[in-house]
């Protein structure tokens, strides 16, 4: 039996540390193990490439509360100090060091300060230290708020003895200093083990329980949820409980919020409700804070996973029949040998109409998404020259940022993504100390704060593992019927790349994002995409399964993922009770699996999903106004349409007027993210207005949301811009808003929008009247 790690892998020249021998004593504090980690954060993202969880001091430019622990030493007397960390932004050769901290020592600082130096992780040097007692508090002191960031500290006695960087040989010093034992412990034997605990994982682990199987859901955050948890914040996106199988979706809906949005407050993604569904599971055993990095195979089958504490670094052992890949980044099937592909497939290879070859490396990026809150007294923030600079030009004057605020595209989006993750961020911070100190632009961000800055970064694509069928966009565009469908797909085929301007001002460098949507028919995928070609004993559920670039982009999203999950836990149930494996249950067990997805595990019974909305306001979806059937033609159809921006191509300002109000669709002009915004009609010859109806936001199930909320309407003399009476809004809660006025005449009408949903403006239709007698609006 061999066991593979992510670090043996990716250090294979390397060789094993044998007897390492330490000179006097030696004395290693884990940052993630501090008896109190206070404001700072831990953050396990990096560690199968730097070796470790670490602690982030993420206070979004107010240094956050120490981070404390008791050490025992074993004499006093003096010690050489050693701190392994980074200056995180060295690699862009960029000045001022944000991440900078202190050591203190029973409350004492030690003179150097960490954090300064060096661009990859490294033991920085902190002098000599005088150990009067053998216990002592050890404090890391935040000095800036910028993400400074700590491994480990280290106290020597021996002056010639330097701490392994090498991340094996750190790895097992580390073991045998922390005396931990190289057999990890037994966690037990499963009949299903469910590695990631996002939505797919999480709908995993129910279903096989439900289904009778014994099941170890294994997640290495402290919450479930993964992008739709309070760390990532990203809504549930696609539809549930659709034909062939009506069922599938009941699991992800008894997890889901009441709420959707993206960028929200942390309740509203209800991490609670999820461990508490997980919770009521007499069969599941959740192992929350583990990160899995090693496999056990026997022969072409996964025997155990082991996972690694985040907090303690205890290692544990899950043996299983089956396993379910739920990472996103493919990372149990990476370890285990699976087949799999990363990036753009060349069209010789598929017949996608894709980019160039040599675009293979480029993947949809990961969004850091972050907003500001408004407060009575006004604020300051300090100048960042570390960060990304910004000028008049090319500042982003938006309060908030959420999915299109993506980086990485030209990265790695799993060896590089602390690289990915960090660039967001001093985007972020570099835009907001733009905002707070320019002359032009501090009296409007004057009395607003930075509230949440994402350092979980939600990330969209990395490793997709091969199954017995990879996915194509043909497949789904031609709805091409598969034996063994299950899962529907009903998102668009959603593919993200930089933003032309961005491109322009930030060239290699970008940091904003488009969607371009090809719209489908809800689609069943092919059960042959949810395990592997290769490993025979491995499910996936996710946006690592089966699939190409281009045909992820509609499977990619939360609530498809989920309904995965879903049918994953009943094949695995199969595989127990036939004594079978995941390509068995679709040789031989097809009709078996189709009756359980037919009938189902969850509580929820098919029916249109209740309504959710995003914050903020909402309406019902509106019907026409009864005044509309005599006001006469609409005359906003014959005017010119002109709008201060577009979000993207499809998104055109010819929307505005078509004559469609469709809603549920992407028929419907959207801004880019920065206010005011205007919207101008021209006619050729002058018009006689005398009523306004203006239908703004976007359809969430029975609901709209995200109307414009504060607007005014003008209208040009042929001299000047003059307003219209009762022709304004604050704080609008109608999808469906009318003006009435006294008749006027113009051959130019401009809507200016100041205020709207995530700084986003977005209008199905405006339409202009003079009825011969003018109701009162509807």
């Amino acid at each position: 039996m061999k066991t593979y790690s992510a670090i043996a892998i990716t250090v294979l020249a390397i060789t094993i540390l044998a007897g390492t021998v330490v000179a006097g004593d030696v004395v290693l504090l884990e940052a993630e193990g501090f008896d109190h980690a206070c404001g700072w954060k831990i953050d396990q993202q990096f560690m199968d490439q730097m070796g470790s969880p670490i602690l982030l001091a993420h206070g979004m430019g107010v240094p956050v509360k120490d981070a404390t622990t008791v050490a025992t030493f074993p004499t006093t007397g003096r010690y050489h100090l050693w701190v392994r960390t980074r200056d995180w932004v060295a690699g862009w050769k960029a000045p001022g060091a944000p991440g900078k901290f202190q050591v203190l020592i029973n409350r004492k600082p030690v003179e150097t300060v960490f954090g300064t130096e060096g661009a990859k992780w490294h033991w920085q040097r902190g002098g000599i230290v005088e150990i009067s007692k053998t216990k002592v508090t050890v404090s890391l002191h935040d000095l800036t708020g910028f993400d400074g960031r700590c491994d480990a500290i280290v106290f020597a006695s021996d002056a010639n003895f330097v701490p392994p960087n090498d991340p094996k040989k750190l790895t097992l010093w580390r073991r045998k200093l922390l005396g931990l034992s190289e057999k990890p412990i037994d966690a037990g034997k499963f009949d299903l083990v469910v590695v990631g605990g996002g939505i797919a994982g999480t709908c995993a682990a129910i279903s096989g329980a439900r289904s009778g199987l014994k099941v170890a859901l294994i997640q290495d955050r402290p919450v479930l949820g993964g992008n739709n948890s309070s760390e990532a914040r990203v809504h549930l996106g696609g539809r549930t409980m659709l034909a062939p199988y009506p069922k599938l979706g009941g699991v992800v809906r008894e997890l889901s919020p009441a709420k959707r949005g993206n960028a929200g407050p942390p309740e509203r993604y209800e991490d609670q409700k999820k461990l508490d569904v997980v919770a009521a599971e007499k069969n599941i055993s959740l192992f929350l804070s583990t990160h899995v990095s090693e496999v056990e195979m026997g022969g072409k089958k996964i025997a155990a996973v082991i996972g690694r504490n985040i907090r303690t670094g205890k290692r544990l052992r899950f043996a299983g029949r089956v396993f379910a890949d739920c990472t996103g980044d493919g990372t149990v099937g990476f370890l285990a040998g699976a087949d799999f592909r990363m990036g753009r497939e060349g069209k010789d290879e598929t017949g996608e109409d894709l980019a160039p070859a040599k675009a293979d490396k480029m993947t949809m990026g990961s969004s850091v998404q972050w907003y500001s809150k408004s407060f009575k007294e006004s604020s300051s923030f300090p100048v960042t020259p570390w960060a990304v600079q910004f000028t008049e030009e090319n500042a982003q004057r938006v309060t908030g940022g959420e999915w299109n605020w993506e980086t990485g595209m030209n990265k790695h989006q799993i060896d590089e993504f602390e690289e990915v993750r960090d660039y967001g961020m001093r985007v972020v911070y570099g835009n907001w100390a733009f905002l707070k100190n320019s002359p032009k632009n501090k009296a409007k961000y004057a009395n607003r704060k930075l509230d949440w800055v994402a350092y979980i970064a939600g990330k969209r694509e990395s490793r997709r593992l091969l199954g017995d069928v990879i996915l194509t966009q043909q497949d789904v565009v031609g709805q091409k019927v598969f034996d063994d469908a299950c899962v529907t797909t009903t998102w668009t085929i959603d593919l993200h790349y930089p933003e032309p301007k961005n491109s322009k001002q930030f060239p290699g460098k970008e940091f904003r994002s488009i969607a371009r949507h090809l719209r489908i028919k809800p689609y069943p995928i092919p059960y042959r995409t949810l395990y592997s070609r290769n490993i025979d004993n491995l499910f996936m559920a996710g946006r690592d399964i089966s699939v190409t670039h281009v045909a992820l982009g509609t499977i990619r999203v939360m609530n498809t993922c989920g309904m995965m999950g879903e049918v994953v836990g009943m094949a695995a149930a199969i595989c127990k009770e036939r004594s079978t494996s995941p390509r068995g249950v679709y040789k031989e067990h097809l009709a078996e699996l189709k009756k359980r997805m037919v009938k189902g595990v969850s509580k929820v019974q098919p029916g249109p999903p209740r309504s959710r909305v995003a914050g903020g306001v909402s309406a019902n979806v509106p019907k026409p106004p009864t005044w509309i059937k005599t006001a006469g033609a609409n005359l906003a159809r014959k005017a010119k349409v002109t709008v201060s921006s577009c979000l993207n191509a499809s998104y055109k300002a010819s929307n505005i007027n078509d004559g469609k109000i469709a809603f549920g669709t992407s028929d419907r002009w959207v801004s880019k993210s920065d206010f005011p915004q205007t919207v101008e009609l021209t006619w050729d010859s002058q018009q006689t207005i005398s009523v306004v109806r203006i239908v703004t936001g976007w359809k969430s199930g029975a609901r709209i949301i995200g109307m414009l909320e504060d607007f005014s309407l003008q209208y040009h003399d042929g001299e000047a811009w003059k307003d219209i009476p009762s022709a304004k809004a604050s704080g609008n809660k109608q999808a469906d808003w009318t003006a009435k006025f006294n008749p006027l005449k113009t051959k130019r009408l401009r809507l200016t929008i100041t205020a709207a949903l995530k700084d986003l403006a977005r209008i199905w239709e405006i339409e202009t009247y003079n009825p011969p007698v003018i109701a009162k609006p509807h």
